[in-house]
């Protein structure tokens, strides 16, 4: 059986958590594999809402889930985010949750320098969920994180602290801000290392052995690919690879183990934060879609930009990350409209590009040229098969899959976990 790798293959917020969900409950194992508690799922089953920002969308179904080592891990985010899942009835234990023993953590100081950085950049501002995730990702690529290990070798911690705080102090001088208070940053790592403790391991010993066996796991990723911090629209990006590639690395299982890469689209295109949006509306239409789209971060509560569908950065995002199928999800959200637009290419200084530029100031500038379909009246809510849906929804899903180059595998009616028609099973790829 194939493994699947899941992605989103826009700005993030496609829907993934649903469609994950409803993976992992014929998977074996679902590993996340880069990002942190920026990453908003939201699962609806039998009309209970599940709210996910770190940990795998699996845990809700029951399936082994695994945070891997390309994850940067706020370990008190993971206490508070496991009681809640508790609170609303789901068990979790060291048996259906590991995570990666060499994970970096995210400390309240990376959270201070999110917040003091944004205050301060103004109109630069990346638009981030101040949760600490870049500076995390820079203390471990200077090396100088503490990682989930430390957490069991806490008095021999001096070293590393006296490395990650000489960068910090500087840091925090610079904004008029006290130095780190080591004393007070130890207490709460004692506090909080034997809930992390119960579920650290060798995440890449136990997928190796789960492989061996012929378990299909589910790679999870989380925010999309415009957000990736090579392929995206820079600066206004994460700062993780979010890429399908990335699941060999931030998981340890090696890179001919992702299978079938199913990206996740929704059927328009929302994002959160500052940075180009060639396709944005700003009008009554774009209003409308984002209200009956629901469209609000599951992490912030910030509302979403919305636009039409742009098959040029699907089209590039399913290239880079060598999509094999996508899920188009919210279909239903474009019921009613009288006409639908879908984005085929740019225009930029008298010229057409059929790819988003790289350079910020470009894609910024980028004249989105349109294609207009027929819409339909119809209801798509909640149909489960191909026939079900109205015919000109028939014709957008074929048109969107002629110009994105990319085959649609999955088709999502509804949040609730089995309003979807399968076209094309990735696990049985």
């Amino acid at each position: 059986m194939a493994n699947v790798t899941v992605i989103g293959a826009q700005w993030g917020d496609e829907g993934k958590g649903k469609i994950v969900d409803w993976l992992a409950s014929r998977a074996d194992a679902v590993v996340r594999f880069q990002g942190g508690h920026n990453a908003g799922h939201t699962l609806v089953i039998d009309g209970n809402v599940f709210k996910l920002s770190l940990l795998p969308s699996g845990i809700v179904s029951g399936t082994t889930s695994m945070i891997g080592n390309g994850v940067v891990l706020d370990p008190w985010a993971l206490r508070d985010e496991v009681q809640k899942l508790e609170g609303q009835g789901v068990r979790v234990n060291d048996d259906n949750l590991a995570v990666a023993d060499n994970c970096p953590l995210i400390l309240p100081l990376h959270r201070d320098l999110d917040g003091l950085r944004e205050t301060a950049a103004g109109k630069g501002k990346i638009g981030t969920t101040g949760r600490g995730i870049g500076p995390a990702y820079e203390d471990k690529v200077g090396r100088r994180a503490i990682r989930v290990c430390d957490l069991a070798h806490l008095d021999d911690l001096d070293p590393q602290l006296d490395r990650l705080c000489a960068h910090h102090d500087a840091l925090r001088a610079g904004f008029d801000q006290l130095p780190v208070d080591r004393e007070a940053l130890l207490a709460e790592l004692r506090e909080i290392a034997p809930f992390v403790l119960r579920f650290a391991q060798p995440v890449w010993k136990r997928l190796k052995k789960l492989r061996k066996a012929g378990a299909k796991i589910l790679f999870e990723g989380a925010q999309g690919v415009l957000l990736d911090v090579d392929h995206g629209t820079y600066p206004f990006v994460t700062s993780s690879n979010t890429v399908s590639g990335t699941a060999a690395a931030g998981s340890g299982l090696g890179p001919n183990s992702s299978g079938f890469v199913l990206g996740i689209v929704k059927a328009y295109t929302t994002r959160v934060g500052s940075g180009p949006f060639p396709t944005e509306l700003d009008d009554d239409i774009g209003q409308g879609i984002g209200e009956r789209g629901h469209e609000f971060g599951t992490v912030t509560g910030r509302q979403r930009r919305v636009g039409w569908f742009d098959a040029v950065l699907v089209r590039q995002t399913c290239s880079i990350s060598g999509v094999t199928g996508i899920a188009l999800t919210k279909i239903d959200v474009l019921d009613g409209l009288e006409t639908v637009k879908i984005c085929t290419g740019y225009r930029l200084h008298g010229n057409v590009y059929d790819y988003l530029p790289s350079h910020a100031a470009e894609q910024a500038q980028v004249e989105p040229i349109y294609e207009e379909m027929e819409g339909w009246n119809e209801s798509t809510v909640g149909a489960r098969s191909y026939a079900d849906l109205p015919a000109n929804a028939i014709k957008y899903i074929q048109r969107v899959q002629e110009l994105i180059e990319c085959p649609v595998a999955l088709v999502s009616t509804s949040p609730e976990r089995d309003d979807t028609i399968l076209m094309r099973d990735p696990f049985v790829d």
